[in-house]
């Protein structure tokens, strides 16, 4: 894909039937593409209402036609958009004309693709496009925008300008020895690449909270047969997901069950119940429940708050008393009912306050991938074995290093082999 010069097309709009539906085309042929399907191209930048024909002169539809000529567009290239009526036989139709005059399908992601090589876009924002159109939580939107509008690429351009600066004084260092640099200069640079690294070290420890917004978090629901584990999921969530049956044992399996709290995504994961047992088939689901327990964001142990538990509750975890409707519950602990409700409105509002403390949601935080936090750690080990080395030419050495972890993530630099894994995760039209 890459270096091809085909003039594309997609579908930009979700596929089935709606009031429009819009076709997006982008390549060095879109005017003469336009032309052959509408007459007349409209003026750059205005919508007009078009006939678009076949090759055989059949009327197609009428639609809104937007030609867009580049650099100005979003891939920087010529460009076009078709707003069709939205029926899969008017899509159908106007798709055959285009593929008969000369467009090629896009693959996924290649609209995005264009605009990054064109320099429309660096690699990160292009990583928060995709985010962004998959974004299903206010905390997911918020971040992916932050990074579209190009807040982390200004962040890293910072400093890479710093060092590039620090790297001119290194550089002099090392080709003009004997001139009479200023005394000081040697300790400047130590001092800068010391802030410098701190800085990319606690940026990226941030950033695992915006990996965590991006991906989402996991909550455990632990704790004995019968408790009202899978009752408590089920008011959670605002629907019946899992089976809820007096008799103990019921939930063998993990059951995963997706919310929103806090603007951050979170699947519950509602478990088998906790206790020793001869029944091979529910051991199992004891065993998984104790491993995702122990993998979990956090855990919820829920205990019955009318017969409570001897010992102490899970570490670490949050402890929620059930059916605080037929007693109390227990110093320490949430009270819930999940038959009646009592309590769930503070429950769902811990819950939240839990999401968001484990994201930073709002945060300085706005790398959210990986790769993201990969390269930054490469860049601060760079920076670390330039203040563990002497001679002048390794330090140089380092710091280039440094700054290619930094270009790798917006794309500056030796990003071929990483295009296609970004780009091939968006979906068709982007």
């Amino acid at each position: 894909m890459a270096g091809d010069s085909a003039t594309i097309f997609a579908l930009a709009s979700g596929a089935g039937r709606g009031a429009v539906a819009l076709l997006r085309i982008s390549g060095a042929e879109s005017f003469a593409i336009i032309q052959k399907l509408a007459g007349r191209v409209p003026p750059a930048r205005r919508l007009a209402v078009r006939p678009l024909y076949n090759a055989a002169g059949e009327l197609l539809d009428r639609a809104v036609v937007v030609w867009l000529p580049g650099p100005g567009s979003y891939t920087g290239e010529d460009a076009a958009e078709l707003h069709v009526h939205g029926g899969p036989a008017v899509v159908r139709v106007v798709t055959d004309a285009l593929l008969r005059a000369g467009c090629r399908a896009a693959e996924p992601g290649e609209f995005s693709r264009r605009a990054f090589l064109n320099g429309r876009m660096d690699l990160l924002e292009a990583e928060g496009v995709a985010d962004l159109v998959a974004a299903e939580t206010e905390g997911q939107r918020k971040q992916a925008l932050r990074q579209v509008a190009g807040e982390a690429s200004r962040r890293l351009a910072e400093w890479a300008g710093r060092l590039r600066r620090v790297l001119a004084w290194q550089e002099a260092l090392i080709d003009f020895p004997d001139e009479d640099l200023p005394e000081e200069v040697g300790g400047q640079l130590t001092s800068e690449v010391a802030t410098l690294r701190a800085e990319i070290e606690l940026a990226a420890a941030e950033s695992r909270s915006g990996v965590r917004i991006r991906d989402g978090l996991v909550f455990a629901v632990a704790g004995a047969p019968n408790v009202g584990k899978s009752s408590l999921v089920n008011a959670l969530a605002g629907r019946d997901v899992a089976i809820v049956a007096p008799s103990p044992g019921t939930t063998r399996d993990a059951l995963e069950v997706p919310v929103e709290l806090g603007g951050v995504s979170v699947t519950l994961v509602d478990t088998a119940g906790l206790r020793d047992t001869f029944d091979p088939v529910e051991a199992e689901g004891v065993r998984r429940a104790r491993m995702r327990a122990a993998t979990a964001d956090l855990v919820v142990q829920v205990v019955d708050a009318t017969a409570l538990p001897e010992g102490p509750p899970m570490e670490g975890a949050l402890l929620l008393a059930n059916k605080v409707d037929l007693a109390a519950p227990p110093v320490g602990a949430l009270g819930v009912s999940a038959l009646t409700g009592v309590g769930l409105d503070l429950v769902r509002k811990v819950l939240a306050a839990e999401a968001v403390r484990l994201t930073g949601v709002g945060g300085s935080a706005v790398l959210s991938r990986a790769r993201h936090i990969g390269a930054l750690a490469e860049a601060a080990e760079a920076l670390g074995r330039f203040e563990s080395v002497q001679l002048p030419e390794l330090r140089g050495e380092e710091l280039r290093l440094a700054m290619r972890g930094l270009g790798r993530i917006t794309g500056a630099v030796d990003v071929e082999d990483v295009l296609d894994t970004v780009f091939g995760a968006f979906c068709i039209g982007k």
